[in-house]
């Protein structure tokens, strides 16, 4: 091979490798929300993030392409939440697509309650735009605490067992 030739080699590889890193979750969301399910004490080496980065990537990119050809069929370009809840249903996650039916409800509420304070907000206060100390005190006041409690851990872990045993 020519030095050119090898150029180009190496080009490509590059791309490709960059193309495969960009379909994956960042690996230290990947690694926060592994330890905010599994109890305190819990180590989790390198190769389980790394692990459970790609297989969890390659889950996202499985529902998403399900959904998205459920949107070319129906002639739309916008993905919503009910088309991955039906293609979790059409791949076989039935069971992931009840529990995140009952998320995005409760999500849309939250979403719903926090707009409408920022807009009685605005309206009292006579500001155009909020700063963003304002989001957070919304959160605080809607208790948004991103971090399940112990509670919630273990009735995760209960739920999924159940799954697994079933």
């Amino acid at each position: 091979m020519d030095s050119s030739s090898e150029q180009r080699e190496k080009h490509n590889q590059y791309i490709t490798e960059l193309r495969e890193q960009d379909r994956w979750l960042p690996i230290n969301n990947v690694a926060r929300l592994m330890k905010n399910t599994l109890p305190v004490t819990t180590k989790v080496s390198k190769d389980a993030k790394e692990c459970m980065q790609e297989c969890v990537s390659e889950f996202i990119s499985f529902v998403t392409s399900e959904a998205s050809d459920r949107c070319a069929t129906d002639k739309r370009k916008t993905i919503n939440g009910e088309d991955i809840l039906i293609s979790l249903h059409a791949l076989g996650f039935e069971n992931y697509a009840e529990v995140l039916k009952i998320y995005l409800a409760k999500y849309r509420q939250q979403q719903a309650v926090k707009n409408q304070m920022m807009f009685e907000r605005r309206d009292e206060e006579g500001e155009g735009e909020l700063g963003d100390s304002n989001s957070v005190d919304l959160d605080e006041q809607l208790n948004l605490d991103h971090r399940p409690s112990q509670d919630d851990k273990d009735l995760q872990q209960d739920e999924v067992t159940d799954m697994i045993s079933n």
